[in-house]
């Protein structure tokens, strides 16, 4: 049936319901029996009434609607087009003076809108009723955990839309006084105690968890239950990873092992960051790695003059430039290809740009690796950072941020001692230079590239086993765009010559980490994926640390971010240092290499020399 039928059969229904909404309105009006007077002038009452009501529903776009998805608002503008009509039915009468009891009309117009109003429910529920008829044998039975606005607007989209494939069938919720009552007609059962016998009784094949606000220990318990009652689980987005306050079906995901770490929101200083940022030309080192990009993100928001997005890896670049291309293409940006080692070329990049700002994330960072490769280490994260520095000291940068690592504090490998001594280099330079040289200091960042957590998700896919160096070993994480979000808010802090530490939040061990990822991804510990521990790799430590116990912290106005106190760094010794680590690194002497490492930064302590030290002995 087209449209044009339809809409005819519409008509022709409501020229019914607008007659028998009038003929009921006389009839209750005079205890059920037509006076002879208003019997003679009904027909002609009728063609008149239905007429007008007709026409008007026609201009208030009734007729133009499918009805189908009816909503409270198309109610709304049924009952306002009654109105309409029924005022102008009055006005009609008046001026004609015909005698027409005032009460009928009123009835009539709250009668009208019942029937009408019912016609196009009923229009709506039928095509509900045939989608649920036509998609229910391939629903999949689900259960709502958290029975507040997030769990509401899931299941009335579920409801909503059955082609979906989800099939609410009960909600659970913790809150002990919301047990038993019923939301949506669906009973919320109870808590995680409950989970079992609910999907037992149930059916339910998956459990929805529609806590946005839940934090990482809640959701890893609700994720505990979920696997001993042996049924999948997904989730809704955090609280700020929605863009609205809105949920939707299709937001449901995968729990992340990010949800299990409960971290906070950064919330940011947006006009410090903005008068910091804005109209400015903004460099990016190393912009194609996990940091530096997620840092081009985060800076594209606040509109800077130009970004210029420098890195080694041709493809990660090509890739970045894509992302911005879809996201931020009206962004004024340059892909810059070339290798922070190359100091001719730095200084050219520098010298035919005015930069404002540099943040310097470019570096080798893999433990082991440079512990087989410690000159690569010191061409790129000391001679690489050197050169970027110098460039920007010479060209009139107005800040430099230079991206380190908690694996600087006390190193025991060549990557950590590298690091430290690129952020000497950067405190040396500020206590000379116009340029604000600062340093950001946090731990591992979820999800990066060479990470743990992609080793754990390549060898549980492969069946197993995942393999831990040691049970006691800890970690501090934080997600990438946590981490971005705080470096550009310290940069807009920097005075020059700080080194920033960022909140890292407790110290996680790497074996529950191991733990949560296997049953993240539906297998049981031990079980289905066994762990293995293969010993503390080359370089390794079992605890990370944030700060040497020399340094100490100050606190900021920002609750996540603190400075560590200032030391005294000799610029002339770390300009021999540098200038004898390019010889030694042209040379590639590994065991003089990490000498010299250890005589530069003071806390140093490779296993190799300790090993040398106790063969003397």
């Amino acid at each position: 049936m087209d449209t044009k039928q339809k809409r005819l059969i519409l008509v022709f229904t409501d020229s019914l319901l607008i007659v028998f909404s009038l003929f009921i309105s006389f009839l209750i009006q005079f205890d059920w029996q037509m006076p002879m007077m208003y019997i003679d002038s009904y027909y002609s009452i009728f063609v008149i009434f239905g007429c007008i009501k007709l026409v008007t529903f026609y201009f208030s776009g009734l007729y133009n609607r499918i009805w189908r998805y009816a909503s409270i608002s198309d109610l709304f503008n049924i009952f306002k087009a009654i109105v309409i009509s029924s005022f102008i039915i009055i006005t009609y009468i008046y001026f004609l003076q015909h005698k027409f009891p005032r009460s009928v009309m009123a009835m009539d117009m709250f009668i009208t809108f019942f029937f009408i109003g019912t016609s196009r429910l009923i229009l709506r529920l039928r095509y509900e009723y045939l989608q649920r008829k036509e998609y229910n044998a391939v629903q999949k039975n689900i259960l709502i955990y958290g029975a507040g606005d997030a769990g509401d607007m899931i299941i009335r989209e579920m409801v909503k839309h059955p082609e979906l494939g989800y099939k609410p069938v009960g909600i659970l919720d913790d809150d002990k006084d919301k047990k038993n009552m019923k939301i949506h007609n669906l009973k919320v059962f109870g808590g995680k105690e409950n989970i079992e016998d609910v999907v037992n009784e149930s059916g339910a094949e998956e459990i929805i968890i529609a806590i946005p606000s839940a934090t990482g220990s809640q959701i890893k318990s609700i994720i505990d239950a979920c696997t001993n009652a042996s049924v999948k689980f997904k989730t809704v987005p955090g609280v700020y990873d929605l863009i609205d306050e809105n949920v939707y079906v299709s937001q449901i995901r995968d729990v992340k092992i990010e949800d299990l770490l409960g971290r906070d929101e950064v919330d940011l200083n947006i006009h410090e960051i903005k008068n910091y940022i804005e109209d400015k030309t903004i460099l990016i080192t190393g912009a194609g790695g996990s940091i530096g990009s997620q840092i081009a993100r985060e800076v594209a928001r606040f509109k800077p003059k130009k970004l210029i997005l420098l890195g080694r890896g041709e493809h990660s670049i090509y890739k970045l430039g894509n992302e911005f291309n879809e996201k931020f293409s009206q962004q004024n940006r340059e892909l810059i290809i070339t290798d922070i080692t190359d100091r001719i070329k730095i200084f050219d990049i520098f010298s035919k740009r005015k930069i404002d700002i540099v943040f310097h994330a470019a570096a080798h960072k893999h433990v082991p690796l440079m512990e087989s490769h410690p000159d690569e280490a010191v061409k790129n994260n000391i001679l690489g950072t050197k050169n970027v520095a110098d460039a920007a000291d010479k060209y009139g940068v107005k800040t430099f941020v230079m991206i380190s690592t908690d694996k600087a504090v006390n190193p025991t490998s060549v990557m950590g001692a590298t690091k430290r001594v690129a952020e000497m280099i950067i405190q040396s330079k500020a206590s000379i230079s116009k340029t604000k040289f600062v340093a950001v200091r946090f731990g591992n960042v979820l999800g990066s590239r060479g990470s743990v957590i992609p080793l754990f998700k390549k060898q549980i896919e492969q069946g197993g086993p995942v393999t831990v160096t040691d049970p006691e070993m800890t970690r501090y994480f934080m997600t990438i765009p946590e981490a971005a979000k705080l470096v550009i808010q310290a940069s807009a802090m920097a005075n020059g010559g700080e080194i920033f530490i960022l909140d890292m939040g407790a110290p996680v061990k790497i074996y529950d980490l191991a733990k949560d990822i296997i049953k993240l991804s539906g297998f049981e510990p031990e079980v289905d994926i066994k762990i293995e521990f293969t010993g503390l790799r080359p370089g390794e430590k079992l605890y990370e640390e944030i700060l040497t116990a020399e340094e100490g912290t100050k606190n900021t106005y920002h609750k996540k971010i603190f400075i560590a106190k200032k030391q005294e760094i000799n610029m002339e010794l770390i300009e021999s240092a540098v200038t004898e680590f390019e010889r030694l690194a042209r040379i590639n002497n590994p065991l003089k290499i990490k000498e010299k490492l250890v005589a530069a930064t003071g806390t140093y302590k490779p296993e190799i020399l300790d090993r040398r030290k106790r063969a003397r002995s």
